[in-house]
């Protein structure tokens, strides 16, 4: 065996899981990116139903084709104020593991891709700062994005209340369809 051949076979390639294509978007000033596979699709403005008895950052509903998807409101989530709606703001239709919902955000930015050594652990705050819902810290054309875990920001108490607030206004529309149909029979 030549020397080549045993370096080869004696290297561990390390493959950092994170890195990726990332689709980047801005929440106030700060950028965020969600993994490219996660995205269905971005939308641009539309009419978003309220849905009552949700919690604060559950925006309401949309319509999207005849299917209704729920909508989260990233800025509140996290604690900043509303998402102010804009010509720039966009929702980010997402599939998860469990949904599939959009995220209000202020306005999209790119697609990047996102290499193994680009990408940092999340650094400590303290014991009182939640940082599980960050994949890493991303470094890519001189700048800062912190990349989204967005199962994990998504909890367990989010998908019931998205899914309590979608299967709501599926019922109340179905009944509305009902209604319009018995209508026009008679």
């Amino acid at each position: 065996m030549n020397n080549a051949t045993a370096v080869k076979e004696n290297q561990s390639i390390k493959v950092d899981s994170r890195a990726g294509k990332y689709l980047t978007f801005f929440l106030a000033s700060e950028e965020y990116g969600v993994e490219i596979l996660k995205v269905q699709e971005i939308i641009g403005r539309m009419p978003i139903t309220p849905v009552p008895l949700t919690s604060r950052y559950i925006r309401g509903v949309i319509n999207l084709r005849g299917k209704i998807h729920p909508i989260m409101d990233l800025n509140v989530k996290f604690g900043m104020d509303e998402t102010r709606v804009t010509d720039e703001t966009c929702i980010i239709v997402i599939k998860t593991s469990s949904l599939m919902m959009g995220i209000l955000v202020d306005k999209v930015s790119e697609v990047v891709n996102v290499a193994s050594g680009d990408i940092e652990d999340t650094p400590s705050f303290g014991p009182d700062v939640y940082t599980e819902y960050l994949l890493g810290v991303g470094k890519t054309g001189g700048r800062i994005r912190l990349l989204l875990d967005i199962e994990k920001v998504i909890t367990a108490s989010d998908v019931i209340n998205l899914k309590k607030a979608a299967d709501r206004e599926n019922k109340e529309n179905s009944d509305s369809s009902k209604e319009a149909k018995t209508k026009i029979i008679k």
